[in-house]
């Protein structure tokens, strides 16, 4: 396996424990989503990922969304956003830019148009600052659609929304009036 697509098994594997199931591996993590990075570390290798520090520290600065953050002193770790599990990511609100976007394909339009953008199995929909990223996030899944969310009238109008370590926007739900596009 060459070094990037180890890198990428073990971006995906950490996402998914991170993000998702930690208890796919027995890992703990508290309740703003932090795990003891010699703990995932073990639990990894016990699963047949296994990563020495400074590997993980090219994975965590090299992941291409910048899902994952480390604590300023290296000894935890979390994933930047993405939860279907219940953290508390800390994050505080923050007034948008006017605009943001969302990347999807043309078979969920449909439903987006008449429920609006919901999380899913995750606490949150993301938004994208640019189109470029939003097609690149649609495109994952298809023919990308690009959605405008008129963020600014949203915040106005009382939703509150909150930006990533990443960069990535996120508000629990983006009403059907709040979309063109």
């Amino acid at each position: 396996m060459s070094t990037d697509t180890s890198h990428k098994h073990a971006s995906k594997f950490m996402s998914l424990v991170l993000r998702h199931e930690p208890e796919k591996i027995g890992l703990q993590l508290d309740a703003q989503g932090w795990a003891d990075v010699d703990d995932l570390l073990q639990r990894m290798a016990d699963h047949g990922v296994a990563l020495d520090r400074p590997t993980l520290q090219v994975v965590v600065e090299t992941n291409d969304k910048q899902r994952f953050a480390l604590s300023d002193d290296g000894l935890r770790i979390r994933a930047s956003q993405g939860h279907s599990i219940q953290v508390d990511l800390g994050l505080e609100a923050l007034q948008p830019p006017a605009w943001l976007y969302h990347g999807t394909v043309a078979r969920f339009v449909g439903a987006i148009r008449e429920q609006g953008l919901r999380p899913g199995e995750r606490q949150h929909v993301h938004l994208s600052l640019d189109r470029q990223t939003a097609h690149q996030v649609g495109a994952r899944r298809g023919a990308p659609v690009i959605l405008s969310v008129n963020a600014g009238r949203m915040h106005a109008d009382g939703h509150v929304f909150h930006r990533s370590a990443n960069g990535v926007w996120l508000t629990t739900h983006v009403p059907p009036q709040y979309i063109a596009g």
